[in-house]
């Protein structure tokens, strides 16, 4: 099933274009119907001569039903841009226009109506003129005629083709489904409707709203009962556990643990605002909240939302002034847990943080974050890379090299007769969320005896400790980039200095100025198991980031120790691979 929404200006034949493509009447009301004039979102559904089911969602074209329209077109992948051939184009066909730019929606289909009143080629010209400037320029056009059925093969055609050309939805992933309505039916209880963009819906499913958690009852999609809806799909939601009262147009049902419900936000604004503003209102999905405004740098701004919605980065919405009826900006979010600015300049830091990146991957939330849970990453819209640095958590690397330099630093301080620090006080001295990263920071020169850490070699002065913790910082990100002698000379780790370092076992030396720490040799062994076997110098080399002159003495310091073996006179092997 493909969703795709109207839009366009009041009384430009949109829901007349409806129901000459299904069949069916998509205003709701009675008034509506009366008026002529749809005021509210409408729905209706048609399967095309390929096959491909259709789901329509009429939009109200009135200035006054702004928001309603927004709640229709915010979670649909596509739209039919629709302007009469009599009026061509009008205030509200600019406004729908910018709010669809400002939405980032690519995929959709010009139609211009009403043919049979006038010649359509104006309004066909115009209508791509305006199109032109915007994401959806290039897009196909038709002309038709709801009263007289012209053109509606056409239009079916062409539906077709759109249909054809959108991009994929990922079934598997996470759902957040929209509310646009809510209502009861008696005997079944609570029913919500809305556009399934993402993820499987299935009977029996837990899912989460407001803080709250309900349960699938019963599904429906284009009127048939199903056991499963995956998207993308027009789907009615029966649930258990929530009365029609408790929820909204709005309002999401989300996988529940898979989304942050985020209050502030850092945005990109696709548009930079014509005149500055405090305070609008954020369309997001079929939400719309009042938010408050700080603008960080010219194309960046923190957002205060009056009540929290589920969010990931990469979300799109817009900004609109409901005084002025205007669109202030598309918003596209970066970050949906962002820390406080508290301190003279944050404000501009944080705008130039923001401005390194188009759109965050797992690598910027941690370099921003410093320290997230997997589950955290997911639920902010970036997956992990890489392995955890304990349990579930992740680290950005310079804030990991930066706690395990503080650590040994703190360690190394102690008095000499100190039996060490436990694993609890140096997860609150270092402000850790869990103390598994406590212990996951005890590396050498450290080590971890009867739940305290200690510096290993402890008799070192403080001096020679301090210049093996430096040490420790440089190779904490390349473990096998060697210091340089003059690197040495600077730390002050030569001499009878680095004679007392290596007896006490706080580093080790494979070869002359060769020094790296003392489980470097079991880390190459890890890292080496990795290549294809045999494998030459130059494998080893690359697989361990280093120059030769480190790699060489290694390589001879694992033959040494049985770890590996040559195989020929340019490759060896591990033992265990033969």
């Amino acid at each position: 099933m493909h969703v795709i929404a109207t839009a366009g200006h009041v009384d430009h034949g949109k829901s007349t274009l409806v129901r000459a493509l299904t069949g069916m009447e998509p205003d709701r009301w009675a008034e509506e119907r009366r008026r002529g004039m749809t005021i509210d979102l409408g729905f209706a559904w048609t399967t095309l001569a390929s096959g491909e089911r259709i789901a329509l969602v009429d939009v109200p074209g009135h200035e006054r039903f702004v928001t309603n329209m927004l709640a229709g077109v915010g979670p649909c992948p596509a739209v039919m841009m629709v302007v009469a051939a009599d009026q061509g184009w009008q205030a509200q066909s600019a406004e729908h226009l910018a709010a669809l730019d400002a939405l980032g929606v690519r995929h959709g289909l010009a139609v211009v109506t009403r043919a049979d009143l006038a010649d359509p080629e104006p309004a066909r010209r115009q209508l791509h003129d305006h199109l032109s400037r915007t994401s959806l320029a290039g897009i196909g056009s038709v002309v038709v005629s709801g009263r007289t059925r012209q053109g509606i093969s056409e239009l079916k055609a062409a539906l077709a083709r759109l249909a054809a050309a959108l991009p994929e939805p990922d079934t598997e992933d996470a759902v957040r489904l929209w509310i646009d309505r809510v209502f009861t039916i008696k005997g079944a209880g609570t029913v919500v409707t809305g556009t399934l963009t993402r993820g499987t819906l299935r009977v029996g499913d837990e899912l989460e709203t407001d803080g709250g958690r309900v349960r699938i009852r019963g599904l429906q999609t284009l009127g048939e009962q199903a056991e499963r809806v995956s998207a993308t799909a027009r789907v009615a939601v029966n649930l258990r556990g929530v009365d029609r009262d408790d929820l909204s147009r709005g309002m999401a049902l989300v996988t529940p643990e898979a989304w942050t419900s985020a209050q502030v936000i850092d945005v990109r604004l696709t548009a930079e605002p014509a005149r500055r503003r405090e305070e609008a209102v954020l369309h997001l999905g079929s939400a719309a909240v009042p938010v408050r405004i700080r603008l960080l740098g010219a194309d960046t701004a923190r957002l205060a939302l009056a009540r929290p919605l589920p969010l990931r980065t990469g979300d799109r919405g817009l900004l609109r002034d409901p005084g002025l009826r205007e669109i202030v900006a598309g918003v596209v979010v970066l970050d949906v847990r962002p820390a406080a600015l508290r301190r003279r300049g944050a404000a501009a830091a944080r705008a130039a943080a923001l401005g390194e990146v188009t759109l965050p991957d797992a690598a910027a939330l941690l370099r921003w974050h410093g320290l997230l849970t997997g589950r955290e990453l997911r639920a902010m819209g970036c997956p992990p890379e890489g392995e955890p640095v304990a349990g579930d958590w992740y680290a950005d690397p310079e804030r990991w090299s930066s706690l395990t330099r503080r650590l040994v630093e703190h360690v190394s301080q102690r008095p000499a007769h100190d039996p060490g620090v436990t694993v609890d006080a140096v997860t609150h001295l270092l402000g850790l969320p869990d103390r598994r990263l406590a212990e996951a920071l005890v590396v050498p020169p450290l080590l971890a005896e009867g739940g305290r850490i200690l510096l290993a070699g402890r008799s070192l002065p403080p001096a020679i400790a301090q210049a093996v913790a430096q040490l420790t910082a440089d190779l904490a990100e390349r473990p096998f980039d060697a210091p340089t002698a003059e690197r040495l000379d600077e730390l002050g780790l030569t001499g009878k200095a680095l004679a007392a370092a290596l007896r006490a076992g706080a580093v080790m030396s494979i070869g002359k100025n060769v020094v790296l720490m003392p489980d470097a040799l079991d880390r190459a062994a890890a890292m080496l198991a990795e290549l294809p076997s045999p494998f030459t110098v130059s494998d080893a080399r690359v697989a361990l980031a280093t120059s030769r002159r480190v790699a060489l003495p290694l390589l001879e310091c694992l033959d040494a120790r049985g770890i590996t073996h040559r195989v020929d006179n340019d490759r060896r092997a591990l033992r265990r691979h033969g």
